[in-house]
C-alpha cells in the first residue's frame, strides 16, 4: 500500500512539474499579455474609471440588469475563494524559495493577469444561462461549450474543477485553520473541524444568495484587519521601505545570495515561484472566479469585467505586497522559515500581537475560501450531472472539512496544486479562441456611442 501511495505521489509530482513548469507559466502570462494588447490596455488606461465603478461603488445597492446577486456580492464570493492562505502562506513560500525578487514577478503576473480575469468575467456574462428555477449559471464550462464549441474541454474543466474543490477549496483550508488555532490557542483540530463544517453547512445550503450575503461582510472585514496590521508594521519602519523595494527589484534580476537561514535562490527560481504563486493567489486564468461572477446582476459584460480587474489588483498588488514588505522589512526572510510560519514570524517581529493577526487572517481567509470553492464545486457538478447532484456534492463536501482538519495533507496539497493547474489549461484555450468576443464586447462598451461615451457626456 505504501509503495502504491509513493508511486502515486511521484506520478503527481511529475504531472505537477509539467503543469506548473515553464511552458504553462509562459502560456498563462502570455495570455494576459495578449489580452492586454487586444483590449488596448483597458486595465491601465481606464484604471481610474474602473476603480470608480468598483471600489467606490461597494456600498451602492442599486443594480441595473439581470442576475441573482449584486456585483459586489459576486466579487466578494470570488475574492472569498481567491483571498486565502495563498496571500499569507503563498507569499511566504515564494520568498522562501524564490527570494525577495519573486515578489516582482508576482506583480508582473498580476498586472497582466488583470486583463485575463477581465476577459474571463466578460465571457462568463456573455455565455451564462438562466435555469428553469431562475438561477444564473456560467463559467468556463459554458463559454467553452457555447462559444468555443468544444464541449469535451468544457467537461474536462468541470471534472478538474469539481475534484480541485475537495482539495484546495476544502481540506487544505480546514487543515490550515486547525493547525493555526492549535499552535496559537491549543484548540484540538477535531473541534475546529466540527465547528467549521457546521458553519459552512449553514451558509452553503442557502446557495449563492446566502454565500454572497456572508462574503460581502467577511471579505472586507478580514481584509481591513490584515491590511491595517501590515500597515502598522510598514509605517513603524517607514525608513526601511525604499530599501525593501530596492531588495525586491535587485533580486528580481540577480537572484538572492544565501544569508542567515536563507538558502539562496537563482533568477530562474525567482521568476518561476513568483509567477506561480502570483497566479495561485489571484487565480487569474484558472477559470474559477467567472463561475461566481456569472450570477451577478449587471447590464453589460464589461461592467462586471471591471470587478475582475479590481479583484486581481486588491488580491496581489495590495494584500500580497503588504505581506511581502513585512517579510522583507523585518528581516524574517533570513530565518529559514517557509509559508505561513515565515509570515507569522515577520508579523511577530513587527508588532507584539502580529502573530494573532496572521492567525486571525488565516482563519477568516480559509473559511471564506471554503464558501467560495463550495459554490464552484456545485456549479461544476451541476454542469456534469445536473441540479440533483448538488445535494450529493454537499453531503461529501461538508464531512471532508472535518477530515481535512484532523489529517496530514501534504499529498492532498500536492494533488490540489496539480488540479488547479489542469483547470487552467482548457480555460486559457477558451480565452484565446474567444478573444474576439472579449474585444467586441469591450468596443461595444468603450466605442463610439457606447456606455462609456454616454456616461462621460453627462
Amino acid at each position: 500500500m505504501e509503495t502504491i501511495m509513493e508511486w502515486l505521489l511521484d506520478a503527481n509530482d511529475f504531472v505537477n512539474d509539467l503543469v506548473w513548469g515553464w511552458p504553462f507559466l509562459i502560456l498563462i502570462v502570455g495570455t494576459g499579455v495578449y489580452l492586454t494588447f487586444r483590449t488596448q490596455f483597458i486595465p491601465f488606461t481606464k484604471f481610474g474609471y474602473i476603480i470608480k465603478n468598483t471600489f467606490l461603488k461597494i456600498f451602492v445597492k442599486e443594480q441595473v440588469g439581470e442576475g441573482e446577486i449584486t456585483a459586489f456580492q459576486a466579487v466578494s464570493t470570488a475574492l472569498a475563494a481567491t483571498v486565502g492562505t495563498g496571500n499569507i502562506a503563498g507569499v511566504g513560500t515564494a520568498i522562501a524559495i524564490g527570494g525577495p525578487g519573486a515578489v516582482f514577478w508576482m506583480w508582473i503576473a498580476a498586472l497582466f493577469g488583470m486583463a485575463t480575469k477581465y476577459g474571463e468575467v466578460v465571457l462568463a456574462i456573455e455565455y451564462r444561462e438562466k435555469t428553469d428555477d431562475g438561477r444564473y449559471v456560467g463559467g468556463p464550462m459554458y463559454y467553452l461549450e457555447k462559444g468555443a464549441k468544444m464541449k469535451w474541454l468544457a467537461v474536462l474543466f468541470a471534472i478538474f474543477g469539481a475534484a480541485a474543490t475537495f482539495g484546495i477549496g476544502n481540506m487544505v483550508q480546514s487543515n490550515s485553520v486547525a493547525d493555526s488555532l492549535n499552535t496559537t490557542f491549543g484548540i484540538e483540530p477535531w473541534i475546529t473541524g466540527v465547528v467549521l463544517a457546521a458553519l459552512v453547512a449553514l451558509v452553503i445550503v442557502g446557495g449563492i444568495k446566502k454565500i454572497g450575503k456572508v462574503t460581502e461582510i467577511i471579505v472586507p472585514f478580514m481584509a481591513i484587519i490584515y491590511i491595517v496590521g501590515g500597515l502598522i508594521i510598514i509605517i513603524a519602519n517607514i525608513q526601511l521601505v525604499p530599501q525593501a523595494f530596492g531588495i525586491i527589484f535587485r533580486d528580481a534580476f540577480t537572484g538572492s545570495a544565501a544569508a542567515g537561514g536563507f538558502v539562496g535562490s537563482t533568477l530562474a527560481l525567482g521568476v518561476r515561484y513568483g509567477v506561480a504563486r502570483g497566479v495561485f493567489t489571484n487565480e487569474a486564468g484558472l477559470g474559477s472566479a467567472p463561475i461566481a461572477h456569472a450570477a451577478a446582476t449587471t447590464d453589460h459584460p464589461v461592467r462586471q469585467g471591471f470587478w475582475g480587474v479590481f479583484e486581481v489588483f486588491a488580491d496581489t498588488i495590495v494584500l500580497c505586497t503588504i505581506t511581502a514588505l513585512v517579510i522583507v522589512m523585518t528581516g524574517a526572510v533570513d530565518t529559514g522559515l517557509d509559508g505561513a510560519a515565515l509570515t507569522t514570524s515577520a508579523f511577530n517581529e513587527g508588532i507584539p500581537f502580529g502573530g494573532y493577526i496572521v492567525t486571525f487572517g488565516l482563519v477568516f481567509f480559509a473559511f471564506s475560501t471554503l464558501l467560495g470553492w463550495s459554490y464552484y464545486g456545485e456549479r461544476c457538478m451541476e454542469y456534469l450531472f445536473g441540479p440533483k447532484s448538488i445535494v450529493f456534492y454537499r453531503l461529501l463536501f461538508i464531512p471532508l472539512v472535518v477530515v481535512g482538519a484532523i489529517g496530514g495533507l501534504r499529498a492532498i496539497w500536492a494533488l490540489a496544486d496539480t488540479l488547479n493547474g489542469l483547470m487552467a489549461l482548457p480555460n486559457l484555450i477558451g480565452l484565446l479562441i474567444l478573444s474576439p468576443v472579449i474585444v467586441k464586447s469591450t468596443r461595444n462598451y468603450f466605442g463610439n456611442n457606447g456606455i462609456y461615451e454616454r456616461e462621460t457626456r453627462k
